[in-house]
């Protein structure tokens, strides 16, 4: 779909009188992210999935601002606009899911619950954030001087090495993952990274206090750093619950698909969204 400035890739799975769950996925991402969980869910819900700027076949038409965490929220709620959805359910994943926050702080009156996965607020001073950026820069430049899908894979095996994503190489369908990977544009996730890392989105640690829609936070248990950071979330956030999903690092919906279509049924509670 043609939005002022994007042309957005998309997928909307409408299941009679059933509500609305859109999904965002995280830095690789794509469309694709929670096919697994969405499969297990079956017609529970109706289910909206896209690619984000930067990823799959969503083209950015407009300058790099359009990358930008304020910029994509907006077209996402002119695309929800364009689809005739009003309120719908949110769920997002690390990336996607910084990005489904600034969202629900910035138009609660669009959503009837959000689930965080390994999410953040951002970074809370400036010399956090310029160090951050000073690091996400070197890695968008590599992104940027690939030039074949032998240096991205390559690329994608390096960066599933870190401490972060320790467990995921264990996973049986880890290869088709950095296949799915690998589908990306490496210089289209340049620009996502450069405009909408961590160090340089919108800090919302001072707006979580705000907070009005019904919060499930969701951090693995290997995952110590997003569990200490959801921790402090979850103390200044109202209507806030956190989970620490067992067998599980940073991203849960794949490591323990189970125990996340799980948590998703109890806590969405569809029956009575409001």
């Amino acid at each position: 779909m043609i939005l002022e400035n994007y042309y957005f890739n998309y997928s909307l799975i409408n299941a009679t009188n059933k509500p609305v769950i859109l999904f965002l996925h995280g830095f690789m991402g794509n469309i694709d992210e929670f096919d697994e969980a969405i499969k297990l869910l079956a017609d529970e819900f109706s289910y909206l999935t896209l690619d984000l700027p930067g990823h799959g076949k969503t083209e950015v038409l407009g300058g790099d601002e359009y990358y930008s965490m304020p910029n994509t929220a907006q077209a996402i709620i002119n695309l929800l606009d364009k689809l005739k959805i009003p309120k719908c359910f949110l769920v997002g994943y690390s990336m996607g899911g910084r990005l489904a926050l600034y969202l629900v702080l910035h138009f609660p009156e669009r959503f009837f619950k959000v689930i965080l996965e390994s999410a953040s607020p951002g970074l809370a001073t400036e010399t956090e954030r310029l160090e951050r950026i000073k690091r996400d820069t070197q890695i968008a430049r590599k992104l940027a001087r690939i030039t074949n899908k032998v240096a991205f894979v390559d690329f994608l095996s390096n960066w599933y090495n870190q401490a972060i994503f320790s467990y995921i190489k264990n996973h049986p369908q880890y290869d088709q993952m950095v296949e799915n990977r690998s589908q990306n544009n490496p210089q289209e996730l340049d620009k996502s990274l450069r405009f909408m890392g961590t160090g340089c989105q919108p800090n919302l640690w001072t707006k979580l206090a705000q907070n009005t829609i019904p919060m499930f936070l969701l951090a693995g248990e290997y995952d110590e750093k997003f569990v200490d950071i959801n921790t402090e979330m979850a103390k200044l956030c109202k209507l806030t619950q956190l989970r620490i999903v067992a067998r599980a690092g940073h991203n849960i919906h794949f490591e323990n698909t189970l125990a996340f279509v799980k948590i998703m049924r109890e806590f969405l509670n569809y029956t009575n969204p409001l």
